[in-house]
């Protein structure tokens, strides 16, 4: 892959060793390290939703400061471009991300920012240096790699810290899809957890912020500038672009417009639109996400990966009806999950696609029983209902697309996807499903990357799933696994450029291959 460039490895070894984990060739971020007196980089740097042609670049500082920005095509900086520059400030939490556009395809690029004190344009940080990969054009090997489920249920940054980005990293991948739940935002982090076998899992690092619920915007800013404490986390984001949508905990557990919270005690925030409003502020200002005019705040995109890969990225929860019982007859508003302008987008997208593999990117899995409340079995958070009949509720919504899917003719399709914090493969067939219009697809599922691990989920044969492969705790009374159980589980993606076709890895945090398959792309397409 890309990292055996002459360019890439000076980059990556100028940069420092990565702590606590042995990376062949990958390195840390350099952060500034000037006195208090001149501005910090706090949070490292990323790069995100990166094309053929363009990329988002981000970074945050610790002051209201202008901030150099400049990119070449090598390590070295050789005739750099220097863009002009920006100010950041407290009304985007000091954060800054720009897009990055009329790059050469295929092409290493690095970049790098300087900050100058706002108060004091002559007290300079040091630079603080990334590199992401633009997509080919033509066909060449592609690797990229997803999962979701970052500091859920308590498990915080250790000694050890989130390991599993180390891992990633090690497999130098083009990308990285952060499938959901990139914050627990209703799961606060404390000093220490008392584990099942009488030891303790201990936080090196709680701040403030991760004590607490989020309910005012600071809040939730603070669980997102948390995680990027992390040494794995910003050493991944300094060299592997992520793409990043949004689930439930970004916000709070399973929330649709039915959430109700005057009996919670926790929040003195009632209203769960004011709640997700604050969460998509924030989820907007801390990640390499586009843009989008037509709709600002938008999650749902697609983001092409040349010739051989599209990906499509979709938005479960914005758009949701109410969850209820999930046993509607008639398609409504109230029954849909991807709502009715998401799904026209899709359909549109899917059939104007001409790359090789369409994947989809989804925030929650197709066939498995997702309860609102697990304690009554009752509330559908999914697509599925649990009664394996007829499509009904949101099933129909899913059914719609699927048909759709079929008389268009668009094969080469996956599904990816985590949020039950645990690895999966499942194949959907007609053969097999109470609703029988649509092509054969497979789904697959991998989490967390830092979060508890649980037990396997309820299936709805309303598709025809058939689990392939599964590797989870045991259920019961032995569920929230910590991460250092080692069950924490990332997807790895392989396309080659030669033969097109596509290869699933599952893999877990100890980089032990658990399950793979080779698919054959349908050439007829």
């Amino acid at each position: 892959m890309t990292l055996t460039q002459p360019t890439r490895r000076r980059f990556l070894s100028s940069m420092g060793a990565v702590g606590g984990f042995a990376l062949a060739g990958l390195a840390m971020p350099y952060y500034a390290r000037g006195s208090s007196s001149r501005p910090l980089f706090t949070s490292g740097v990323q790069s995100g939703d990166v094309d053929a042609s363009s990329g988002v670049i981000w970074t945050r500082v610790d002051r209201p400061s202008r901030l150099q920005v400049e990119y070449a095509t090598t390590d070295k900086f050789s005739n750099a471009i220097r863009l002009p520059s920006i100010d950041v400030t407290h009304e985007t939490d000091l954060t800054a991300k720009l897009l990055l556009q009329d790059l050469p395809e295929d092409q290493e690029i690095f970049y790098r920012f300087r900050a100058a004190d706002l108060q004091d344009v002559n007290s300079l940080s040091e630079p603080i240096l990334g590199q992401f990969r633009t997509a080919p054009v033509k066909t060449r090997d592609i690797r990229f790699v997803w999962s979701g489920d970052t500091v859920g249920q308590g498990w915080g940054i250790d000694d050890e810290g989130m390991r599993t980005y180390a891992t990633i990293a090690y497999h130098r991948p083009d990308f990285m899809i952060h499938s959901g739940d990139t914050i627990y935002a209703d799961n606060p982090v404390p000093d220490e957890i008392t584990l099942r076998n009488g030891g303790f899992w201990k936080n090196r690092l709680v701040t403030d912020a991760k004590r607490e619920i989020a309910q005012t915007l600071e809040q939730f800013r603070g669980q997102w500038t948390y995680n990027m404490l992390d040494d794995h986390v910003k050493a991944l984001n300094a060299v592997c672009p992520v793409f990043y949508q949004w689930d439930d905990h970004e916000v709070l557990n399973n929330w649709s417009p039915s959430t109700d919270l005057r009996d919670d005690d926790r929040y003195k925030e009632k209203s769960i639109a004011t709640l997700s409003a604050r969460a998509a502020q924030a989820f907007h200002e801390m990640t390499p996400t586009r843009h989008l005019a037509e709709e600002p705040g938008r999650v749902y995109r697609k983001v092409s990966y040349g010739p051989l890969l599209d990906v499509f990225f979709v938005d479960l929860r914005s758009y949701r009806g109410p969850n209820s019982h999930g046993l509607d007859t008639d398609l409504s508003p109230d029954s849909r999950l991807l709502g009715e302008k998401q799904v026209a987008w899709l359909k549109r997208a899917l059939v104007r696609s001409t790359a090789t593999w369409k994947v989809i990117a989804c925030d929650l899995p197709i066939g498995l029983v997702l309860w609102d409340d697990y304690g009554k079995r009752q509330g559908s958070e999914s697509f599925s209902n649990g009664d394996n009949g007829a499509p009904r509720g949101r099933e129909l919504e899913f059914a719609d697309l699927l048909r759709f899917i079929r008389d268009a003719g668009i094969s080469n399709m996956i599904w990816l996807t985590a949020d039950v914090h645990y690895a999966a493969a499942h194949h959907y067939s007609p053969e097999k499903a109470s609703f029988k219009e649509f092509l054969p697809f497979w789904e697959f599922v991998a989490g967390p990357l830092h979060s508890g691990t649980y037990g396997p989920q309820q299936l709805d044969m309303t598709f025809g799933p058939e689990v392939k492969f599964m590797k989870a705790a045991p259920g019961g009374g032995e569920q929230n696994l910590p991460p250092s159980d080692g069950m924490q589980f990332f997807g790895l993606v392989d396309i080659d450029g030669r033969t097109a076709q596509l290869t699933v890895r599952l893999m877990d945090r100890n980089d032990q291959e658990l399950w793979r398959v080779v698919l054959d792309p349908d050439i007829s397409s």
